[in-house]
């Protein structure tokens, strides 16, 4: 049922605002990442966000079942959406723009989509996802292309460690089709635990992080990444599935792209290359066609 038009452009709200803090959330682990290392500041993000998503299931009556076919389950889904992109995603931007990770990081339905017809065959294969699968590739290769061209340097090395990210979690979103029988917050939470139960100590063995000096920008980017752009993102999103459903949702996915560019240039300074622009058009005509014909399915049902 669709909802009334107040309730409708309360949603289209926080459909906006859900693509703004993920879209930062780029820009924060940039910042962060000047500081603070990559796998310390993905560990207290996790442990943060998992922590205060916790106190909202337990206000909501709710408790994480700890029986070991879940346990697997939230390990499983903690390496593929939190541990790797996460601590990916943070070690690449150290040597990207965040705009660059954006672009980069945002093929997740692409990837979803190639897992789907190589793997798993859950959905049908369309014309329209196959051509959004050639447009993200493109994009891909647009973006890439220049640094791929001086060699494989560090920073093409950073840029494949973004998009292997969006490959984890293409791959999470995949298993997370398993949830079907938790709430939907459920599966957030725990992996978010399970992610920092992993990374703590290795930050504790590799970091060390109590001989860290991190600076005033990088803690409170840390604490926006873990509190907004993670926690708080997570509660609008399940929100969201609830009033506009899975299709709908969607389309945060290609708002979220010009944003977290958007946000790079105008609060970093960021200056994304010629290639990059074209880039990015190419990815967000990728993600409009891998998500597009859902929404015409769903009208026409």
């Amino acid at each position: 049922m669709a909802d009334h038009p107040p309730r409708l452009a309360i949603s289209l709200v926080m459909l906006l605002a859900l693509a703004t803090l993920w879209g930062a959330s780029y820009s924060f682990i940039k910042i962060g990442v000047e500081t603070i290392p990559p796998v310390t500041l993905i560990a207290a993000r996790t442990l943060i966000a998992g922590g205060l998503l916790l106190v909202i299931l337990r206000m909501r009556g709710l408790r994480l079942p700890t029986d070991g076919r879940n346990t697997r389950r939230f390990l499983i889904q903690a390496c593929l959406n939190s541990v790797l992109p996460f601590t990916f995603v943070a070690w690449g931007e150290q040597h990207v723009d965040a705009g660059l990770a954006v672009i980069l990081n945002s093929l997740t339905p692409v990837f979803a989509f190639l897992i789907n017809a190589l793997v798993t065959r859950h959905e049908a294969v369309t014309g329209p996802k196959l051509f959004g699968v050639v447009a993200g590739l493109a994009g891909i290769c647009l973006v890439v292309g220049p640094a791929a061209l001086a060699g494989f340097g560090t920073m093409l090395t950073a840029q494949l460690a973004i998009v292997v990210a969006a490959v984890a979690y293409g791959a999470a979103v995949t298993f997370g089709r398993t949830f079907r029988d938790l709430d939907p917050m459920m599966p957030a939470a725990g992996s978010l635990i399970w992610g920092a139960a992993i990374l703590i100590p290795v930050s504790l063995v590799v970091d060390q992080p109590w001989t860290l000096a991190p600076s005033q920008e990088s803690m409170l980017a840390l604490l926006a990444l873990s509190v907004f752009s993670t926690a708080l993102a997570f509660v609008i999103y399940f929100t969201l599935l609830q009033r506009l459903g899975s299709v709908g949702t969607t389309a945060q996915a290609y708002l979220r792209v010009p944003i977290g560019v958007g946000i790079g240039i105008v609060f970093l300074g960021e200056v994304p290359q010629p290639s990059a622009w074209l880039g990015l058009v190419f990815v967000v005509v990728s993600v409009i066609a891998m998500t597009l014909p859902a929404r015409r399915r769903l009208r026409a049902a």
